[in-house]
């Protein structure tokens, strides 16, 4: 069965999937349906995250915090997927990390 498939999966995402000596972990389906549901996850929290903000008044980077424990404590996203969507939420807001 061909793979083929419009959606581009960054390597950002891909790298989560690959193990050190650089072979992916699971089928590259599976890295497709997590990265289009992460990417999903980002951009549904993005407008959630900047009204955390101005409602509380707290750093960009406190929100992005309490967002990714959020995203850990819901249980459907591993660790480390946790972490690409809160850099992706960053990215979309035009937010520093740092």
């Amino acid at each position: 069965m061909d793979d083929f498939n419009q959606i581009e999966v960054p390597p950002s995402f891909v790298a989560l999937f690959t193990s050190p000596s650089g072979r992916l972990t699971e089928p590259m389906r599976t890295v497709r349906e997590r990265y289009e549901l992460c990417e999903d996850m980002a951009q549904l929290l993005s407008e959630q995250a900047s009204v955390a903000q101005f409602k509380t008044g707290g750093s960009e980077r406190d929100v992005l915090a309490a967002m990714e424990r959020g995203l850990g404590d819901a249980g459907s996203l591993q660790p480390q997927e946790c972490t690409w969507v809160v850099t992706r939420m960053a990215e979309v807001l035009g937010w520093p990390l740092d």
